[in-house]
């Protein structure tokens, strides 16, 4: 039944940006497990393993039901969720983390650096991987900081998965804030 229901959408311009809204999944606990789209959402409600915890303003139709679309939904029962214990280093992930200002001068960042030079030893983790400005990433160059002037505004940590989904998220809904813990609005 699952199948049918799917696969009759009526799908308009404005159902389908809709489905590919951002929904906050959390578990029986209440605690944020990931970020999923509203297709997904509403899938989990049909076969009765989630329920909407809030809702936004915008109606989904098909052809047997009218729901509005979710913005947190909660999972009906325990799951075991993937652990990921790092989440993914990468470009945008470092300037999200970072709040997209230089570590160094706090101006706006437009490239990363590596704390420890990769020519003198330092890995590309996110321990080692700061956002900064043009100005201070020439500046700096292939220097140690204790070689040079310059001192990180904060010491670089790797964040949680979720922190970083929802930091590049930038623009996610008011209800997720009772959801998601201080450090994980980087950028609301």
């Amino acid at each position: 039944m699952v199948q049918t229901v799917v696969r009759c959408y009526v799908m308009n311009l404005e159902a389908r940006s809709v489905l590919s809204e951002r929904v906050l999944l959390l578990d029986v606990g209440y605690r944020p497990l990931s970020i999923i789209s509203v297709r997904r959402a509403i899938l989990l409600m049909v076969c009765q393993k989630a329920d909407a915890v809030h809702e936004s303003d915008q109606l989904v139709r098909s052809e047997r039901f009218d729901l509005f679309a979710p913005s947190v939904a909660k999972l009906r029962y325990s799951v075991a969720a993937p652990f990921k214990s790092r989440a993914s280093l990468h470009r945008k992930s470092v300037f999200a983390r970072d709040d997209y200002e230089c570590q160094y001068c706090g101006r706006r960042a437009e490239c990363i650096d590596h704390v420890i030079p990769r020519s003198k030893g330092g890995e590309h983790q996110w321990e080692n991987v700061v956002a900064c400005c043009r100005a201070c990433n020439l500046a700096k160059g292939d220097t140690l900081l204790s070689e040079s002037t310059f001192r990180l505004r904060s010491a670089p940590i790797a964040p949680e998965p979720l922190e970083v989904a929802v930091a590049l998220k930038r623009n996610f809904p008011d209800e997720w804030l009772a959801y998601l813990p201080a450090r994980f609005a980087l950028s609301a």
